[in-house]
């Protein structure tokens, strides 16, 4: 799985790169159904009063830091099916199109399989404000092989909950979900002795950016409650994600769960960092305990990748919706 993944930020990566009259369509080597697909539910904020559990976590802010759901989503036939799916999370079906490309609607850019237009989990049509965005959804259809694998498929996911809405939220519920973050940031508390260390020289430069960039004060602290942060800094945080349209707060607000931090997803916004950095500057602590006790290769690196694929869709996703850029039509050649 996390080989599709990786192919996909490669993609994104490219796509970001691409002129225009970049690539459009993508086309594959029979009959298909319409689509519906479930939206992501977005994770409650870290609560300083629990402990995450669970999977293996070392370090002394786990209880900060609590583990985000992931998004999930599932693609299926709109009436065709016999019965329900199980295992709406990670079901996995054989893939059932040839063709995906890309038309422009009345309300934006559409995805077409074959000849049946995708639709969202509440049925509506699945409709995307940029041409560009488009085609990377495109992209993620056209690069599943013969199983079609839905939990690698973060931009559709994102797009179906922008479109969707499921929990009804508008502007501001979204910035402040995004801004609750803010208190209990990955990058906020130093472990002591000899991590300390490490996370000065790592983490510091991102903060120092952050007062500078947005004219704010934040500081680092070594106490496990994290630093006082002023009111003021909410107030130039709050209104400079209100700059994003609805679309791309729906991704920041996705980003900032999978890092844990509102500052390094900032950074990777305005292209301070890259998606490596940020992934692993959020996992500076982890990295850290793995370096000294050793990596379990089948569980810390799946969990690496899978993050990163997950940042960098998000951060595409963001970037792609806060564009208004179009590109030619043209078949996508390998």
């Amino acid at each position: 799985m996390w080989r599709s993944c990786l192919q996909l930020r490669d993609w994104g990566r490219r796509l970001l790169k691409w002129p225009l009259g970049g690539p459009i369509y993508s086309v594959v080597p029979g009959p298909i159904p319409q689509l519906r697909a479930r939206a992501y539910a977005p994770p409650t904020a870290p609560s300083t009063g629990s402990d995450t559990g669970g999977a293996w976590n070392p370090g002394l802010r786990s209880s900060l830091l609590a583990t985000s759901s992931a998004p999930h989503f599932l693609a299926f036939p709109s009436g065709d099916l016999p019965e329900p799916l199980p295992s709406l999370a990670f079901s996995e079906r054989k893939r059932f199109y040839q063709n995906v490309n890309i038309t422009q609607g009345e309300g934006g850019f559409e995805i077409n399989l074959d000849h049946r237009k995708l639709k969202t989990p509440q049925a509506k049509l699945f409709t995307v404000p940029s041409e560009a965005l488009a085609t990377a959804v495109a992209m993620e259809w056209d690069s599943q092989q013969d199983t079609i694998k839905f939990y690698t498929m973060h931009l559709t996911t994102l797009c179906n909950t922008s479109l969707d809405n499921p929990t009804q939220r508008n502007k501001d519920q979204l910035i402040q979900a995004a801004m609750k973050f803010l208190d209990t940031d990955t990058i906020w508390v130093e472990e002591p002795e000899t991590l300390v260390e490490l996370q000065k020289n790592e983490w510091d430069p991102i903060i120092e950016w952050a007062e500078k960039r947005y004219g704010v004060e934040i500081g680092a602290s070594t106490s496990i409650m994290g630093p006082s942060i002023p009111a003021k800094t909410y107030e130039m945080l709050a209104s400079h994600l209100a700059s994003y349209n609805m679309w791309a707060l729906q991704g920041i607000e996705f980003v900032v769960a999978q890092l844990k931090s509102l500052v390094l997803t900032l950074g990777l916004m305005d292209l301070r960092l890259t998606v490596e950095q940020a992934v692993l500057l959020s996992r500076l602590e982890e990295q850290y305990q793995v370096q000294k006790w050793g990596n379990i290769e089948w569980a810390h690196d799946y969990e690496l990748q899978e993050l990163q694929a997950r940042a960098a869709a998000g951060t595409l996703f963001v970037h792609l919706c806060s564009e208004s850029t179009t590109v030619k039509h043209k078949l996508l050649r390998e």
